[in-house]
């Protein structure tokens, strides 16, 4: 039993989920599309993590420009990992109290997960990557129980089945309740959990806005941004396997590069999932489509989308130009809208609008169609009648504005002038991250007018 179970639920005790003893049951998060620590539901409007202090005095230190661009910091949870009678492993969340017998010494941040390949050769070939996609592709759709070892009773689930896409573009065949990213990375931190937990009881978490509550089918776009990915302090074995990371895909490039995406789809009623290993090995081309693929539902492109969206990418870029020293490395930024649109129903297929390529499919994503020729109007008519009035355009329809979001992320390794002692300083804005993001703004416009 915990340290902290005596303790009475504060503020964010109240969860709509099931409780232990006082506690909050903790259950992984659905819609995790990225990321290597697993992100755990507290409760519908809040998500936590493993606490990293240089990332929870980053969220306390904030400009307030930046807030509207990333999540809210709720705090800190003392976490325990607990097991049952019955051989099932539990999270299990308590409200953090400072105080005589409880020791920050006592409270140890979880180690970072080792990566398969960290004591690997830096000039790994062609075919080990490869190797490691697959491993991570087929790791993706193993089955529930498989996962449930360590055993899990998982009580909140997704009613939209996910799907994980291959390295082929095909479908698995196996559809879950949630996004295979999120149950690996809850697999392999309940292993890394309960390794430790004779010497290790609790665990500090961070407390967040759960970013994508207010959506109801969230199609959700994982970018790890900027040119570099190291901090200031990483190793030099860590800064040379990070720099070989962003030289070979679009993060040199382009500034930014797929770390995870899932992609709710209005013909079969199903997300479709991409991991990061599919985001490291695409050209800038193939970066171009995973883009228009995140921005089709199955039945047609989202054009109703592309303004929102831009709209707040520049307002980002505009906030980011004006923080004089802040470098993001190893950030990611989200891309969030709702899959569902007004009136639509889930299995339904309507005919195409003009100028979209009807035999895009989900399993073999075309190339974004080129400029198309719209519909014209009837020609024949009676002369000296007018021509039929063209038909109205999306933009100009009586449906509600899409629902979009943008969020900066992950902020383990990012600096500014004055922060914690550090030693070295940046001069400027954080050039990468913005060269990232208007490389995202530009391949976005390009995406919209090639398909007006």
């Amino acid at each position: 039993m915990c340290l902290s179970q005596t303790m009475e639920v504060g503020k964010h005790g109240k969860s709509q989920g099931p409780a232990r003893d006082g506690g909050v049951l903790l259950e992984p998060f659905v819609h995790q599309v990225g990321g290597h620590t697993s992100m755990m539901r507290y409760d519908d409007h809040t998500v936590c993590k493993p606490l990293i202090s240089r990332e929870e005095r980053f969220y306390e230190s904030l400009p307030p420009e930046m807030k509207e661009f990333s999540p809210e910091y709720k705090g800190v949870v003392l976490v325990c990992f607990e097991g049952d009678s019955d051989g099932y492993i539990h999270l299990v969340a308590y409200p953090y109290v400072e105080s005589e017998g409880l020791d920050h010494e006592d409270v140890t941040e979880p180690d970072q997960p080792r990566r398969k390949h960290s004591r690997r050769s830096l000039h790994r070939s062609s075919s080990d990557h490869k190797e490691e996609r697959s491993a991570l592709e087929s790791d993706g759709s193993e089955s529930l129980q498989d996962l449930k070892s360590p055993r899990m009773e998982l009580h909140i689930q997704s009613d939209v089945p996910f799907q994980m896409l291959d390295g082929n573009s095909g479908l698995s065949s196996e559809q879950i309740s949630y996004n295979p990213w999120s149950l690996r990375c809850h697999k392999q931190q309940l292993s890394r959990m309960r390794s430790e937990s004779k010497d290790r009881k609790l665990y500090k978490f961070l407390l967040l806005e759960n970013v994508v509550h207010h959506f109801e089918y969230p199609c959700i776009l994982d970018l790890k941004m900027g040119t570099r990915q190291h901090g200031d302090d990483a190793s030099e074995e860590k800064a040379a396997r990070q720099m070989k990371k962003c030289a070979q895909s679009t993060s040199a490039t382009l500034g930014v590069r797929v770390c995870g995406m899932q992609v709710y789809q209005m013909d079969t009623g199903h997300y479709l999932c991409r991991n990061k290993y599919y985001g490291r090995g695409l050209s800038n081309e193939g970066f171009q489509m995973a883009l228009y693929q995140f921005m089709h539902n199955g039945n047609q492109l989202r054009r109703d989308l592309f303004q929102p969206i831009l709209g707040k990418l520049r307002n980002l870029v505009a906030v980011l130009e004006k923080q004089a020293s802040y470098r993001f490395y190893s950030s990611s930024l989200l891309i969030i809208y709702d899959g569902k649109q007004p009136g639509a129903e889930p299995g339904h297929k309507p005919a195409e609008p003009p100028g979209l390529d009807p035999s895009l499919s989900t399993q073999n994503p075309a190339q974004p169609p080129s400029d198309p020729t719209p519909l014209q109007p009837d020609s024949h008519t009676t002369p000296g009648q007018p021509a039929p009035a063209p038909l109205p355009s999306p933009q100009h329809s009586a449906c509600p504005p899409p629902k979009v979001d943008v969020r900066m992320i992950d902020f383990a390794h990012s600096t500014f002038k004055g922060f914690r002692d550090d030693q070295t300083v940046h001069d400027g804005p954080d050039r990468g991250y913005v060269f990232g993001l208007q490389s995202l703004i530009s391949i976005l416009e390009g995406i919209q007018k090639e398909n007006q």
